[in-house]
C-alpha cells in the first residue's frame, strides 16, 4: 500500500477519536492525498485549505507515515501552540506510528547561562556592571531564581513578562552568540539543549522567522531534512526578504558598549560607541519612513556610518587584546562582543555597498530610528536552499494567485489545490459592501464611516470586531463611538493582544477595534462576534519601501502584479475573522465603495473572499444582524 492510500486510512481512523467521534472532511482528505503524493514524488505542493478544513492534520499524517524528517513553520504561535500542545500528542496516542516531535525557538527566546553567570556574583547579588541602566533589578532577581527550577530556560515559561531590555540583557542573539564550541558555558547551553533535541526529532516545530533563517544560513540552524511545510505561506516571501537582510539600529552600538565596557579598560572607547549610537539615529532622523536611495549615502549619514564601522573596529582591536587565559566571565563576554562587533562591520559594508538585489530604508523604532536592510527578489535563495533540496508543502487559507511565481517554484514541479472549506458560508452570513458610501478619499467619507459602523454595532447587538488599515482610522473611530454605545468598547493599545481578545470572548456585547495585525490569527468563535467590518479595502501603502521597490522591479504591471494579488489576500484574511465553526452566523461588512464600482479589480478581491451571499442593501444586512441578535 503506497503512502497516499496508508493516508487515507490512518486520517479517517485517528479523526474517529476526535471528540465526538470526528467528522469526514472530503477537504481534509484531498489535501492529505496530495501531500503524500508530493512526499512519495519529491515535489511541491501549494494548498489552499480554507478555514474548518483540518490542514494540520492534513499535513501531519503524511508526513509522520513517510517516515521523512519534516520542519513545519508556522507564521503565528497560537499556530504553533495548537500543534506542539494539541494535535501532536493527539498523533503521537492515536496514530500506529511512533515518533518524537519538538519546538524549536529562536536563540534569543531562551536564557543565556553565560549572560546570568556575569550579572550574578558570588554572593548571589546583582552585579549590574555591563547591563544596560534601564534594566528592571526585580525581574533580574527573579529570573536568576526561576532560571534554577526551568528544564528549558524557555521565556514563555516565565510567570511575568519581563521588559525587552530586561530580557536582552538575560539572552543573546544570533549576532552575538559565539556558539557552544567559544562559550564558557556552552555546555550547560538551554538554546543548545534545544537544538539537540530538535535535531534528533522526526517532527520540529518552528516560527516562519527562524525557518528562514535557517534557509539563508545554508541548513545551519535546522541541519538536514526532508520535507517542509510552510503554514500560513501567503507569507513566506516578506518573511524571507527580512531574514535575508539586517537592521542598524543605535541599540546595537549601546549593547556593545554594554557588554565590553566590563571587561575593556578604555573609557573613551566606550564613550565613543555610546555617542556613534546616539549620532547614527539623530542622522537617521531626517528618512524615517523613507526608502534610501543611492545619493542618501552621502553627507552627515555617509560620514556617520563610516564613523560606526570605524568604532566597531576599534572594539575588535581591543578586544583582541585580552589574554586569552583570562576567566571564563571575562572570555564570555569577550566572545559575545567579538560577535557583536564582527556582524556590526559586515551589515555597514553591506549598506554602505547598496548591494544589488537589496532595498534600505529607515523606520520609526521603539526609541530611535532604525535602518533597515531586505532583499528585493527571493526566489534565488528559495531555489538554491528549498526547491532543490527537499520536498515543499505550502498551506494557507488563503493563497495569492501570483505566489508561485514570486517565490519562484514555475521551475520545478509543483501541484496546486484549492480544496476549500466545509462551512456552507452562503447560508451562515452576508458579504455586505456600503455602496453608497464615497469613495474612501473623499471629504465625506470618514463622517460616514463613522455612523455606518455604529449602525451596524447597534444591530448586531455589540459582537463586532471592526479592522482598520490605519491606527488614525482606528483611534478617531474609538473617539466617535466612546460615548455613544451602550456596550464595553475594545481598542487595540489598551491592553496585550491576548488579553484583549479574551476580554472580547468573555463579553458577548463587547466590541473591538483593531488594525492590521488582528487581520489574521486572531480565532473568534461562536457569538461573541456576529459582524466583522472592514474600514477600507487594504491597498498596500504606495510609498512601502519594500513593495516600491518589487513594483519598480516589476514595471506597468505593479499594480496588478503587487498592490492586487496583496489586497486580496488581506482582504480575505480579515473577513475569515467571522466564520471559525460550523455554527457560526454573520456578516462581512466593507465599507470601501470600490468593491462594488471598480470593474478592473472588484472581482479579483470578491473571487478570494469566503462564498458568503453577497448584498449592497443595507435594510437587509441590518436585519440580518438583528436576528442573529435576538436569537432568531
Amino acid at each position: 500500500m503506497g503512502l497516499s492510500e496508508r493516508t487515507i486510512t490512518a486520517l479517517a481512523s485517528v479523526t474517529s477519536e476526535l471528540p465526538g467521534g470526528g467528522e469526514q472532511r472530503p477537504g481534509q482528505a484531498e489535501m492529505s492525498g496530495a501531500v503524500a503524493d508530493a512526499i512519495t514524488n519529491e515535489s511541491h505542493l501549494i494548498a489552499a485549505a480554507g478555514t474548518g478544513t483540518g490542514k494540520s492534520l492534513a499535513y501531519l499524517v503524511p508526513t509522520i507515515l513517510s517516515g521523512k524528517r519534516t520542519v513545519i513553520a508556522t507564521a503565528t504561535k497560537a499556530l504553533q501552540d495548537q500543534l506542539a500542545n494539541k494535535d501532536l500528542p493527539f498523533l503521537e496516542e492515536h496514530l500506529d506510528v511512533p515518533f518524537e516531535f519538538s519546538v524549536l525557538k529562536g536563540r534569543s527566546n531562551y536564557v543565556c547561562r553565560q549572560r546570568l553567570t556575569e550579572i550574578a556574583d558570588e554572593g548571589n547579588q546583582l552585579g549590574l556592571d555591563g547591563v544596560d541602566d534601564s534594566v528592571n533589578a526585580e525581574d533580574l532577581e527573579e529570573i536568576l531564581e526561576w532560571v534554577e527550577r526551568t528544564p528549558t530556560g524557555d521565556r514563555a515559561e516565565l510567570a511575568f513578562e519581563p521588559s525587552g531590555r530586561t530580557w536582552g540583557a538575560v539572552s543573546v542573539g544570533p549576532t552575538e552568540c559565539p556558539g557552544a564550541k567559544k562559550c564558557p558555558m556552552g555546555g550547560e547551553c538551554f538554546a543548545e539543549d534545544a537544538r539537540a533535541r530538535a535535531h534528533e526529532a522526526d517532527i520540529v516545530v518552528v516560527n516562519t522567522h527562524l525557518y528562514a533563517l535557517n534557509l539563508v544560513t545554508d541548513g545551519a540552524i535546522l541541519g538536514e531534512h526532508d520535507v517542509a511545510v510552510l503554514d500560513e505561506a501567503h507569507q513566506i516571501e516578506d518573511i524571507v526578504a527580512n531574514a535575508a537582510g539586517f537592521e542598524l539600529t543605535s541599540g546595537r552600538l549601546r549593547a556593545l558598549a554594554n557588554t565590553i565596557k566590563a571587561i575593556v579598560a578604555d573609557d573613551k572607547l566606550i564613550s565613543e560607541l555610546f555617542d556613534a549610537g546616539d549620532q547614527l539615529g539623530l542622522d537617521l532622523e531626517p528618512f524615517t519612513g523613507n526608502r534610501l536611495q543611492e545619493d542618501d549615502f552621502g553627507g552627515d549619514l555617509l560620514a556617520t556610518l563610516n564613523r560606526t564601522r570605524d568604532k566597531a573596529s576599534s572594539a575588535l582591536d581591543a578586544l583582541r587584546k585580552i589574554p586569552k587565559d583570562s576567566s571564563p566571565e571575562v572570555i564570555g563576554r569577550k566572545e559575545r562582543a567579538t560577535m557583536a562587533a564582527t556582524h556590526l562591520v559586515m551589515d555597514i559594508d553591506v549598506a554602505l555597498e547598496m548591494v544589488e538585489g537589496t532595498v534600505a530604508w529607515v523606520e520609526r523604532g521603539r526609541s530611535s530610528p532604525s535602518l533597515k536592510v531586505a532583499s528585493i527578489d527571493v526566489s534565488g535563495v528559495l531555489e538554491e536552499h528549498l526547491w532543490t533540496q527537499r520536498t515543499a508543502i505550502l498551506t494557507s487559507a488563503t493563497i495569492p494567485k501570483n505566489l508561485p511565481e514570486r517565490l519562484g517554484m514555475n521551475d520545478f514541479p509543483h501541484e496546486e489545490i484549492d480544496v476549500g472549506s466545509p462551512f456552507d458560508f452562503e447560508s451562515a452570513g452576508l458579504l455586505y459592501c456600503a455602496a453608497h458610501m464615497p469613495d474612501p478619499r473623499h471629504d465625506d467619507y470618514r463622517d460616514m464611516l463613522h455612523a455606518e459602523v455604529e449602525s451596524l454595532i447597534m444591530a448586531a447587538g455589540g459582537r463586532t470586531l471592526a479592522l482598520f488599515t490605519s491606527w488614525r482610522a482606528m483611534n478617531e473611530a474609538k473617539d466617535y463611538l466612546i460615548d455613544r454605545l451602550p456596550y464595553q468598547l475594545l481598542a487595540q493599545g489598551d491592553l496585550p493582544k491576548q488579553v484583549l481578545v479574551d476580554s472580547f470572548l468573555d463579553d458577548e456585547e463587547s466590541v473591538l477595534l483593531a488594525t492590521m495585525s488582528f487581520w489574521q490569527g486572531v480565532d473568534i468563535p461562536g457569538r461573541a462576534l456576529s459582524c466583522v467590518i472592514i474600514d477600507r479595502l487594504p491597498f498596500p501603502r504606495p510609498d512601502d519601501p519594500l513593495l516600491g521597490a518589487r513594483r519598480d522591479q516589476v514595471g506597468s504591471a505593479a499594480f496588478r502584479e503587487i498592490d492586487i494579488p496583496r489586497a486580496a489576500m488581506l482582504l480575505a484574511q480579515g473577513a475569515g475573522r467571522l466564520i471559525r465553526s460550523a455554527d457560526d452566523r454573520g456578516v462581512v461588512a466593507v465599507l470601501d465603495s470600490r468593491l462594488s464600482t471598480k470593474k478592473s479589480y472588484r472581482w479579483e478581491l470578491i473571487n478570494a473572499l469566503p462564498p458568503l451571499r453577497r448584498t449592497k442593501d443595507r435594510d437587509e444586512t441590518l436585519d440580518f444582524l438583528k436576528t442573529i441578535r435576538d436569537g432568531v
